[in-house]
C-alpha cells in the first residue's frame, strides 16, 4: 500500500502496525508469485495451492486460526482485514487463497469442538491443507433455508446427498464445510453444519465453472457420502447459526478487499492522470479529472472507516454480534470500490479495457465482491431489519 496514513487512526494498535510492515516485507519477497495472473483451470489450481503454501510458510495464515490451535494471536477482525486490504492490492488471487481459508476454517474455529479444531486448524494455518466452504445451491443462494441437500443419520454416521454450487476452492479444498438438511423443521431451522474430507467416497467435483476474475469455482456432488456424527459443527439444526455466525466476522473482509481493489486502481488511476497527456495538458491538469480523483479519495477513505470500525467493534466485543456494522461496512465498501474502480478505467480510456492492463484487472476481480457473502440487496435488508429491531426495543 501507498498510502499507511490510516493506520494510525484509532482503530488501530501497535499490533496491526506491525502487522502492515511484515504484510509488506511478504509481498516484496513473493513479488513474482504475485505478478503471475493464470486463467486455465490447471495453472489457477497449481497456483492458488502455491499462494497457501507460501501464505502459510509467511506465517499469515495464522491469522486465519486461534493460537492454541496453530494460530499467532487470538482471532482479530482487524487482522484479516487488513491482510486482505494488502493482499488484494498486489493480487486478487493471493487474497482469495488467504480469504477461503478463513472462510473455509471459520465454522470449525468458532463453532466445533476441541478434537475437530485440532484436527483440521493447524494444517490451514501452516498452509499444508486448503478450506472451502459449501453452502451454496442452484435454488439456494440469499435464500439459505431453500437449501436441499439432505444428511440422514445412520448409526453413527450421517448419509450426505444433493448437489452444490458456486463452491470456492472447489477441486483443490482438502476439507468442505458443508450445509445439509437434518430435519423436518422448515427453512433455516433444519440445517447442519459438517465437516467432510475431500477424499470422501461419493463426493465428487462435477463442474467447474469459469468466471470474469479466474479462480476456482465449481459445483460438487454428494451421492450416499458418508460422514461421522462426530463431524457435525456444533449440534443439530445449529448450521443456520453456524452460517451466519461466521460471516459475521468474514462480511468485514470483503469490505476490506474491496477497499484494496479500490486503491491499486485509484493509485494507477492518479499515476496515470500524471503521465497522460491531452490538448497539451496533463489529465490531472483538467478540473474533471481532478473531480474523479476527489470522488475516489472520499469513497476509499469512507468506506475504510466503516470496515475497521466494524473489525473494532467485533474485536471488542468477541461473543457479540455485528450484523448491523458489518453489512453496512460490506454493503458500503463493495459498492464504492466498483465505482473507483469504474473511473480508473475511465481515466485510463481505452487502454483501461484492455485485457490484463492493471486496472482492466481490477474491473472484473472487483465484480464479484457486490454478489458473494450476502449480495448488495441482502445486506440492505440486514441494516433496516437491525435498525427497525433497535427502534422497537427501545420504545
Amino acid at each position: 500500500m501507498t498510502d499507511r496514513a490510516f493506520l494510525d487512526w484509532p482503530f488501530f494498535d501497535v499490533d496491526q502496525r506491525r502487522l502492515a510492515d511484515r504484510l509488506g516485507d511478504w509481498i516484496a519477497a513473493n513479488s513474482d508469485l504475485l505478478s503471475r495472473h493464470p486463467d486455465d483451470d490447471e495453472t489457477i489450481d497449481a497456483h492458488c495451492r502455491e499462494l497457501v503454501r507460501q501464505l502459510g510458510e509467511g506465517g499469515l495464515l495464522k491469522f486465519c486460526v486461534a493460537k492454541q490451535y496453530g494460530g499467532s494471536s487470538e482471532f482479530a477482525v482487524r487482522n484479516l482485514c487488513l491482510c486482505r486490504e494488502t493482499l488484494s492490492y498486489s493480487s486478487g488471487l493471493a487474497d482469495f487463497a488467504f480469504a477461503m481459508q478463513g472462510l473455509g476454517s471459520g465454522p470449525i474455529s468458532f463453532f466445533a469442538n476441541a478434537d475437530l479444531k485440532k484436527h483440521y486448524l493447524p494444517n490451514v494455518a501452516a498452509g499444508k491443507s486448503i478450506a472451502a466452504f459449501a453452502i451454496s445451491e442452484a435454488d439456494a443462494g440469499s435464500d439459505v433455508g431453500a437449501i436441499k441437500t439432505t444428511a440422514i443419520r445412520e448409526g453413527d454416521s450421517y448419509i450426505l446427498d444433493g448437489t452444490k454450487t458456486w463452491i470456492s476452492n472447489a477441486g483443490i479444498a482438502d476439507h468442505y464445510v458443508v450445509f445439509a438438511r437434518t430435519g423436518d423443521s422448515p427453512g433455516t431451522r433444519g440445517l447442519s453444519a459438517f465437516v467432510m474430507d475431500a477424499d470422501t467416497p461419493g463426493l465428487t467435483v462435477s463442474e467447474r465453472i469459469a468466471v470474469s476474475a479466474p479462480h476456482p469455482l465449481g459445483s460438487l456432488q454428494f451421492d450416499a457420502c458418508r460422514v461421522p456424527a462426530a463431524n457435525m459443527i456444533a449440534g443439530p439444526g445449529d448450521g443456520f447459526r453456524v452460517a451466519m455466525g461466521t460471516l459475521d466476522v468474514f462480511r468485514s473482509t470483503v469490505g476490506a478487499a474491496a477497499i484494496g481493489f479500490a486503491k491499486r486502481a485509484f493509485d494507477e488511476a492518479v499515476l496515470r492522470s500524471e503521465e497522460r497527456k491531452a490538448f497539451d495538458q496533463k489529465l490531472s491538469d483538467f478540473q474533471i479529472t481532478q473531480a474523479k480523483i476527489a470522488d475516489m479519495a472520499v469513497s476509499i477513505d469512507a468506506a475504510t472507516l466503516l470496515i475497521y470500525r466494524a473489525a473494532w467493534v467485533k474485536d471488542h466485543n468477541p461473543e457479540g454480534r455485528v450484523s448491523r456494522e458489518a453489512a453496512m461496512a460490506k454493503l458500503f465498501a463493495t459498492e464504492e470500490a466498483q465505482k473507483v474502480v469504474d473511473q480508473a478505467v475511465q481515466i485510463f480510456g481505452g487502454l483501461g479495457v484492455v485485457r490484463d492492463n492493471v486496472v482492466e484487472r481490477l474491473y472484473r476481480e472487483v465484480r464479484s465482491l457486490r454478489i458473494y457473502e450476502g449480495t448488495s440487496e441482502i445486506q440492505k435488508l440486514v441494516i433496516a431489519n437491525e435498525v427497525l429491531k433497535s427502534s422497537r426495543d427501545a420504545r
